[in-house]
């Protein structure tokens, strides 16, 4: 059975938000809940699904402003994230440099690393390590869903900045070209921001990776 994705764009900055869940055994997860995730909790109540684990591509304030709905379980839900954006993290995300107070949730507990396999309900996903954007940002590859949630990594017809604390151009670039663009063609990416989008149609017209 196809996992289940839904999309919210929440927030000023209209981050993607996703809910991942395994229609079969009903246990999901929300990736990167920005503002307003209460949204995202109405959605898992009314299809009685049973929210698992919070996931974070990385630790900039808007793709972790709405982590604290894991404070809404007892115990808390664990959430997870790569160490090198443990700095990051602890910042609440860079929040102060825009004027922003973000509460960043509970402490990460589930460190992610490259190539490492997490499990939701029966489905297998595969973690890869795409710094660039920032120093620990991960994508979720799902091989049988033909799917993979990029983050700030890639957009449609875009890349990630840059330009922000621990951002690395070369990384950034390096990062598509090995862990993206070696997916398969038909592979969707769904990003941080913006319509969802295709390797193949990143590969044929983004205009930064010519």
């Amino acid at each position: 059975m196809a996992l289940y994705v839904t999309t919210f764009i929440l927030g000023p900055l209209e981050n993607n938000t996703y809910l991942l869940a395994d229609p079969e055994t009903k246990k999901a997860v929300v990736i990167d809940p920005s503002f307003d995730s209460e949204r995202v909790l109405e959605t898992i109540d009314r299809l009685k699904f049973e929210l698992t684990e919070i996931w974070l591509t990385h630790a900039h304030f808007d793709h972790l402003a709405g982590a604290t709905i894991a404070y809404r379980f007892t115990p808390p839900l664990k959430t997870g994230l790569h160490p090198d954006d443990l700095p990051l993290w602890k910042q609440a995300g860079g929040a102060v440099n825009w004027g922003i107070h973000v509460e960043p949730g509970p402490e990460p507990e589930i460190l992610f690393c490259h190539g490492q396999k997490i499990r939701l309900g029966n489905s297998i996903i595969e973690v890869r390590h795409v710094p660039g954007h920032t120093p620990g940002h991960v994508m979720f590859y799902l091989p049988t869903e033909k799917l993979a949630f990029v983050g700030d990594v890639i957009f449609y017809r875009g890349i990630g900045r840059t330009d922000l604390p621990g951002g690395n151009f070369k990384q950034l670039i390096n990062s598509i070209q090995t862990q993206i663009f070696t997916l398969p063609p038909d592979t969707t990416l769904l990003s941080g921001h913006g319509p969802e989008t295709t390797v193949a149609e990143e590969r044929a017209n983004n205009p930064f990776l010519r």
